[in-house]
């Protein structure tokens, strides 16, 4: 949408989007007069916005002097105390070594949270409940601050078990006033990366909406602050809240506070920015209606809740055509994910009067959205706009490792839909079947296509197998599977990416993921379902009889094999050929959209290969690692 576009190196953002001299000559280029600096990358770096002042150039987000001030987590702990901001017990300086974060831990108490000075966006950042991993957390973290800021520095606070995570908008000007744009509720994170945001939050009343807002616009005048920024706090289950950190830029989920307030939170940076003062007065900001707001990334969500997936989409189709729905992207069909940068591929906003109506215009929108050729986390999305927990209002920061204590395994069926998604499937089938009759234009002579009254098939979906019996009436395709049975609308066509499944009455969303499903692999139908992918291998009885005699495939021993959970880069190989290592030894550490993970053994043995080194880049389940 940009009227030009300047290259500014290549993808490593080492050499692009952190190369401040890069960024320098692009604007010496185009002679502009202002840079929004975004989300991340040197939107918070106070030497960049005071380069930008040497030449003239108007940075579009606050003072140098108040990001250095909130940037740095332990001077603005400090500067917050004064300001007379509720805080967190930790430790008010540097963690100098490993040894002095493990004394500070047992001093201030298990369990507690190691971080980055400089950091955010969950980067840089551990909870240790031991020693042992205190030891780990601050080895970490620190490869991470440095690798993602260049700013190795950490800090040890107390870490609140069972918390809210509750930010504040705040906006501000040249002329010192600030207002407070209401809250927006942050909570469920996976590895402290926030995945689903709402505004307001179902858990703050008016009074404690009042003195989070007050608490967040006094340290904002303390530090002379001039832009839009936020605020962030923990809360307790008491509804008593602590001072977490301020971002010192526009947050990547600020369209829910422009929904539920109706202030375009960029035009007032511009605004700012060039010397105006603030058009409103605090009691003209209001709240109207719900939002909400989900990440949609490239991730596998049923690893970990989500491990980057790269690769190129070959289709994609946003729900922007919904009503109350706004898609902010920056790629398109044919884009390409990399290693390089953030999974985030979408933020899909959804608004309503209430938040009932906002949950389902979510889910809509998510059943909606069209994503091939990476994996992504719509099936974990969508499950949770309608989890009971969630729906309730009954959150945490520990919201997904309580729900799913074994990690997402995708949405568990009723029975009754259940039935409705082995009657698309079946009515897909013979769709296609009846395609594969037809002889189009065929006018020299005439052609029986010999349809038959009716289709027995047998439909496996994991190890249940299924029967059902297909007839065609005018516009319908009558299914009975055991003693019911549903009548599935003609009204789709196999090119179709949505299906609006008419059965019985109801109906029901789906996505045709397979367009010529006989010729798939036996027979499979793949439908995605109120969010989750189901393959439904779908085949005339007569070879479900067969089914019995087809030899089952061994799995492969995986103890023996290191192999990288997702692609990325191979930051350091720990062991060599011939080494003797233990079960949970690390043997290697793998670094993927900034986050580096450490890699363990999973049997005692005898490394028998290592097929990387450092410094490479590897494909998902790459074996990195084998054992004899």
């Amino acid at each position: 949408m940009a009227d030009e576009a300047i290259c500014i190196g290549p993808a490593p953002t080492s050499k692009s989007y952190l190369n401040m001299d890069a960024i320098l000559d692009a604007v010496k280029q185009t002679g502009a007069q202002a840079v929004h600096p975004g989300y991340g990358f040197l939107s918070e770096n106070t030497n960049f916005a005071a380069k930008l002042h040497e030449n003239g150039v108007t940075f579009i987000g606050p003072n140098s002097e108040a990001i250095h001030a909130m940037g740095d987590k332990i001077e603005s702990k400090r500067i917050a105390t004064k300001a007379k901001v509720n805080m967190i017990p930790g430790h008010d300086g540097v963690v100098e070594s490993v040894d002095e974060c493990v004394k500070l831990a047992n001093e201030i108490g298990y369990p507690v949270m190691i971080k980055a000075s400089a950091g955010g966006g969950g980067k840089g950042m551990r909870i240790a409940y031991n020693d042992k991993e205190a030891r780990y957390a601050y080895r970490f973290c620190k490869d991470e601050a440095a690798s993602s800021f260049g700013d190795d520095r950490l800090l040890i606070e107390k870490f609140i078990e069972e918390p809210r995570h509750i930010e504040m908008q705040v906006l501000c000007d040249k002329h010192g006033n600030a207002l407070w744009l209401n809250e927006r509720e942050c909570s469920i994170q996976r590895r402290n990366q926030k995945v689903i945001e709402e505004a307001p939050s179902t858990f703050v009343d008016p009074d404690m909406r009042r003195a989070m807002g007050e608490q967040a616009t006094s340290l904002a005048r303390a530090v002379g602050y001039d832009s839009a920024g936020t605020v962030e706090f923990l809360v307790d289950n008491k509804k008593n809240f602590y001072f977490l950190e301020m971002n010192t830029r526009l947050q990547v989920e600020h369209p829910i506070t422009e929904c539920i307030t109706g202030i375009d939170l960029v035009h007032q940076m511009l605004r700012s920015a060039k010397g105006h003062p603030l058009v409103h007065k605090q009691h003209d900001i209001g709240i109207d209606g719900w939002s909400l707001e989900c990440r949609v990334y490239a991730e596998d969500p049923y690893k970990s809740f989500g491990l980057p997936s790269v690769g190129r989409l070959f289709t994609y189709i946003e729900p922007s055509h919904i009503p109350n729905v706004r898609c902010d992207s920056g790629i398109r069909e044919g884009s390409e994910i990399s290693v390089y940068y953030d999974a985030l591929i979408c933020k899909l906003v959804s608004y309503g009067a209430t938040r009932q109506e906002a949950l389902d215009t979510m889910a809509k929108a998510l059943d909606h959205y069209a994503i091939r050729g990476v994996t992504h986390n719509i099936p974990l999305l969508r499950d949770i706009m309608t989890e009971d927990r969630f729906v309730r209002g009954d959150i945490t920061t520990s919201y997904l490792q309580e729900v799913y204590p074994d990690g997402f395994k995708g949405k568990k069926l009723t029975s009754k839909q259940q039935n409705h998604l082995i009657a698309v499937a079946c009515a897909v089938h013979v769709k296609e079947a009846l395609r594969q009759r037809s002889f189009t234009n065929q006018t020299r002579f005439p052609v029986s296509n010999n349809v038959p009254s009716q289709w027995k098939l047998a439909i496996r979906i994991a190890d249940d197998i299924h029967h059902a019996c297909v007839t065609c009436s005018q516009g319908a395709f009558c299914v009975t599977i055991g003693e019911e049975t549903f009548d599935v609308a003609d009204n789709f066509t196999l090119g179709f990416n949505v299906i609006e499944a008419q059965i019985n009455g109801d109906i029901e969303t789906m996505m045709l993921l397979t367009k010529i499903p006989i010729k798939e692999a036996r027979g499979v139908v793949k439908l995605r379902y109120l969010g989750t992918v189901f393959s439904l291998h779908v085949m005339p009885q007569e070879y479900s009889d067969m089914y019995q005699y087809m030899i089952t495939k061994q799995e492969a021993d995986l103890s023996s094999m290191v192999m990288a959970p997702m692609p990325g880069l191979v930051k350091s190989v720990a062991v060599e050929v011939g080494q003797n290592v233990s079960e949970g030894q690390e043997m290697c550490v793998l670094e993927a959209m900034k986050m580096q993970n450490s890699l363990p053994a999973a049997r005692d043995g005898k490394v028998k290969a290592v097929n990387f080194k450092a410094g490479d880049t590897v494909d998902e389940e790459a074996v990195i690692v084998e054992l004899e």
